[in-house]
């Protein structure tokens, strides 16, 4: 079989295949003796059909089978083996394919149109400057989040008087009359903040009231507009509440008071383990560091933003072999069209150049990711999750089981492998350019996105 590409411009070439008797022949035989061995024809034994039978009725059939994947086979070989950057998939050729006879031909000829990768030449220098915002981490951002620790490791304590934020068990009970409801609404164990409520008027009635003491306050007023939460609150139908507006008593038998943790070693060794921080002067240092490593990725995709514009423009004219790649787009999605893909195309084509570039920099420059680049980055996706409900201090063990997890999934390891390759093109980025630093706050990075 002799395989060939001739190429037509630089982006945009066809791959001829030509195939002999010899090529086939040997693997149609065997094919056709197995089909006589499997054949079921009428006035012949199981394996007993005459060859020139079973060549007349599957000849055809197996011949067209074995030199389509001797065709596919030997395309996808030589584009590997020749190394050709294609875009896309082959498709085939409508100018210079011949017309095929499988009835009559003993030797064939296929072609097939392949779209090549544009070559790309990007030179950057310390000429070139690039903007790199780093996020402020300012003292109201620090005590939001010290609030926060002290918080989630603060304590639950039974108190004998009701305060807003505390949290009110009892049994409520309809009322009619001033007494309660023949048939009425009771529920026990009933749970609820005077903070939430709507109403000032109707949350007095609970500060200040004792364990053991009967409130009367309204439901629909206390929650006014907020069906769901009256709904639940009563454990009836959403549909019945609009039905319920009188007034229901409250008798509470627990009073639950949460206080915050105290600044001291106890919440230090909770938050970043046993030891690692002993001071409040250190606890600070290090949230302030956790929080900085937090906007850190939020950087770092801001930065390949803004460098985008300045690789392109570097990367220059990009030419492609646009009407084969229309042709392969509207072949490969059979929920799209012609129509559609023609829209689309240039802002498909504006996003390909930049995936191109990104691809050229990593490969031309060895910025390879390994498995342990992916379980790092895994563990830290793990461990940033973990922060976010104040658990900082996690145990390696721990960190690395869930992080084997998540790589199960397929589509979250092909994610972290993009995130990692991204970080690691950011990494190698920032050292070839001089970088732009400037501090903003929260509020300011935001606004950088809209």
């Amino acid at each position: 079989m002799n395989v060939s590409l001739k190429n037509i411009d630089a982006v945009s070439g066809i791959v001829k295949l030509e195939i002999v008797k010899a090529d086939y022949a040997e693997q149609v035989e065997k094919s056709l003796r197995n089909f006589r061995q499997k054949a079921n024809v009428p006035g012949f034994r199981k394996g007993m059909v005459p060859m020139g039978m079973v060549k007349k009725m599957y000849g055809k059939h197996v011949l067209v089978e074995e030199v389509n994947k001797l065709v596919s086979e030997n395309l996808f070989s030589y584009i590997r083996e020749n190394k050709l950057n294609i875009l896309g998939e082959p498709m085939p050729n409508e100018s210079e394919q011949k017309p095929i006879n499988f009835d009559t031909q003993e030797d064939f000829e296929f072609c097939f149109d392949v779209a090549l990768v544009p070559e790309i030449n990007i030179t950057l220098s310390k000429g070139d400057k690039l903007p790199y915002y780093e996020v402020a981490i300012d003292d109201e951002m620090l005590n939001q989040q010290i609030d926060a620790y002290t918080a989630n490791f603060g304590t639950y304590d039974k108190a004998d008087e009701v305060e807003e934020k505390d949290m009110v068990k009892g049994t409520v009970a309809e009322l009619e009359n001033g007494s309660p409801k023949e048939g009425g609404i009771v529920v026990e164990e009933a749970v609820l903040m005077p903070a939430y409520m709507k109403d000032e008027a109707e949350k007095a009635k609970f500060v200040g009231a004792k364990v053991n003491s009967v409130v009367v306050f309204n439901p629909n007023k206390a929650y006014e507009g907020a069906e769901a939460e009256i709904a639940s609150f009563l454990k009836v139908d959403k549909e019945a509440v609009a039905g319920i507006t009188g007034d229901f008593s409250f008798e509470i038998t627990e009073i639950t008071r949460h206080q915050k943790a105290e600044m001291n070693q106890e919440l230090f060794d909770k938050v970043f383990g046993e030891g690692v921080v002993t001071s409040e002067e250190e606890f600070k240092s290090k949230i302030k560091e956790a929080l900085t490593d937090q906007f850190t990725p939020q950087s770092d995709y801001k930065f390949l933003l803004d460098a985008r514009e300045v690789l392109v423009q570097k990367a220059g004219e990009m030419k492609f072999a646009d009407d084969m790649l229309k042709r392969w787009l509207v072949a490969a999605n059979e929920n799209t069209t012609a129509e559609k893909v023609e829209e689309d195309f240039p802002k498909m084509i504006e996003d390909l150049k930049y995936q191109l570039i990104k691809e050229n920099l990593v490969k031309s420059n060895n910025l390879k990711v390994e498995d342990a680049d992916i379980e790092a980055f895994a563990k830290r996706v793990a461990q940033a999750q973990f922060a976010q409900y104040g658990m900082l201090s996690v145990p390696e063990d721990v960190l690395a089981n869930y992080a084997k997890d998540m790589l199960k999934n397929k589509q979250t390891l092909q994610n972290i492998i993009d995130r990692a390759v991204e970080e690691k093109l950011a990494a190698w980025l920032k050292e070839q350019v001089e970088l732009d630093v400037k501090e903003v706050s929260t509020e300011e990075f935001s606004k950088l996105f809209e």
